[in-house]
């Protein structure tokens, strides 16, 4: 096959596109590198079968030559973070809303064969009901997550509307080798690692028995694959790990010291997918321990050396505007 991978610079499509290439297909990359890392893609600078293209969904300059042949669409580019997105709504609005108006309707004008969405588990904000399923209600607490809910409503639009044959995976947690090292504060793994680099203590937040669906990054990009393999479409699915994880588990596993900071408005005491739905539709199922996953990362650890070190001043001044507006 031939697939376009947006966003294949960054954490999780740099290692979709090492699959997609390891089972032998073509692959075009779109990234714009606005957090995406070229250097993610090194090991595969001479690689016949794949192209990059940097270039931003959201100007609209996409070429329909880029989807000559195209039989797949992973659509992974987005503004992630949610301290930015409390800062400039519209940026996350244009780059994740309608920068996915552009790459469907390029897909739809190609006759893809399948269109994969990454969604956000953000969507259903606080919870009622855990596991949950993908009935919950959809409660954003913040514009990044209102923004990748509604280019999902777009995607799933285009699958109504127009026969495109969409699928929209709604990722919990994903982490593994490459993750962000970039951005305002957020993402646990690269904050941790980087700390224990710098010999600085872990920064966990509230008293850390707050649990997360901690979802390895190679179980991740097989839910994607799959669902591209398969005849379904116009459907929605959690992607998630059959577990949750108390941040001090977390904690214990990496080793180190900690640092207690306060607890955050807006985020959830748990996240726990419902992953019934994928594994009777598509047979899939995560593999990855926690356990394997923190080995892993351990192992390929010196990745976070240039990272950004936080500590708790450091950290209180990134999110002030998170307690700020969400704190209400």
């Amino acid at each position: 096959m031939k697939a376009v991978v947006t966003g294949g610079g960054g954490f999780i499509g740099c290692h979709l596109v090492d699959r997609l290439l390891s089972d032998g297909h073509e692959v075009v990359v779109i990234d714009n590198f606005s957090t995406g890392r070229p250097e993610n893609l090194a090991h595969h600078a001479d690689h016949p079968n794949l192209t990059v293209h940097q270039l931003d969904l959201a100007d609209g300059a996409l070429s329909q030559e880029l989807f000559d042949r195209v039989a797949w669409v992973f659509h992974l580019a987005s503004l992630a973070d949610i301290v930015p997105s409390i800062q400039q709504p519209m940026t996350y609005y244009n780059a994740n809303v309608t920068g996915t108006a552009h790459i469907l309707e390029a897909s739809r004008l190609a006759n893809v064969k399948s269109f994969v969405y990454a969604a956000s588990s953000s969507c259903y904000g606080i919870p009622d009901l855990y596991p949950t399923p993908e009935t919950a209600e959809i409660r954003p607490q913040y514009p990044y997550a209102l923004s990748k809910w509604l280019a999902e409503e777009m995607v799933m639009h285009w699958g109504q509307v127009y026969g495109l044959p969409t699928v929209s995976l709604r990722l919990f947690n994903v982490y593994g080798p490459r993750s962000r090292t970039s951005g305002t504060y957020g993402a646990v793994f690269g904050v941790f690692l980087a700390q224990k680099l710098a010999g600085e203590p872990f920064t966990v937040v509230g008293d850390g028995t707050q649990t997360r669906d901690f979802t390895f990054v190679s179980d991740v990009v097989d839910a994607f694959v799959t669902a591209a393999e398969s005849d379904r479409a116009h459907m929605i699915m959690n992607v998630g790990s059959n577990n949750t994880y108390a941040v001090n588990r977390l904690v214990d596993l990496i080793g180190g010291d900690v640092a207690y900071i306060p607890r955050r408005p807006g985020e959830p005491d748990c996240t726990f997918a419902d992953t019934t739905k994928i594994d009777q539709l598509l047979g899939w199922t995560a593999k990855v321990s926690l356990e394997d996953g923190v080995k892993c990362l351990l192992n390929e650890i010196e990745y976070w050396r240039e990272a950004p070190i936080w500590t708790p001043d450091t950290i209180a001044d990134a999110t002030k505007e998170w307690f700020q507006y969400l704190g209400k």
